[in-house]
């Protein structure tokens, strides 16, 4: 029985297609849905470190101060976690995997100058509401003490 089934097998193998490709020639194919690794678009970025949170191996860093976004891409399992949890949708999955090298890098990336002046922008308008906000609870507590007090006399 064993010789037949090598003898099957191996007639088969004789006249099928290669299962591998002749790599510096053929041009690697990788299939939809494949892991390959993080990308960012630092346009859409806003920094808010959810990727940073949600990332199981705490290869991703986000420092606010210096507007800046850094992945150690060897420490990166593919997991997809930072992808899915990105509110802006800046982060993606390449297809192409990480190339291997003899030293472990970390990529850091910053926001263009476009995007931190709308950061800015962002960060003042915030400030201005919140000021208002304030003045405004304020302006009440003191409308209301004014308004009780003539009704105690």
């Amino acid at each position: 029985m064993g010789a037949l089934n090598f003898a099957g097998r191996a007639l088969k193998n004789l006249f099928s297609a290669p299962a591998t490709i002749k790599y510096p020639f053929e041009p690697r194919v990788y299939p939809e849905g494949t892991r390959g690794h993080v990308e960012n678009d630092m346009d859409q970025c806003i920094l808010c470190g959810l990727c940073q949170m949600r990332c199981p191996t705490k290869a991703i860093t986000v420092d606010k101060g210096s507007q800046t976004w850094s992945i150690r891409p060897f420490s990166c399992i593919q997991c997809r976690c930072c992808v899915d949890n990105c509110p802006k949708k800046s982060l993606s999955m390449g297809l192409k995997y990480q190339e291997p090298g003899s030293v472990k890098v970390t990529k850091t990336f910053e926001l263009s100058d476009k995007q931190k002046e709308l950061l800015a922008a962002q960060q003042k308008a915030a400030a201005e509401r919140a000021a208002a906000a304030k003045a405004a609870a304020a302006a009440k507590a003191a409308g209301g003490n004014a308004a009780a007090k003539p009704e105690a006399k």
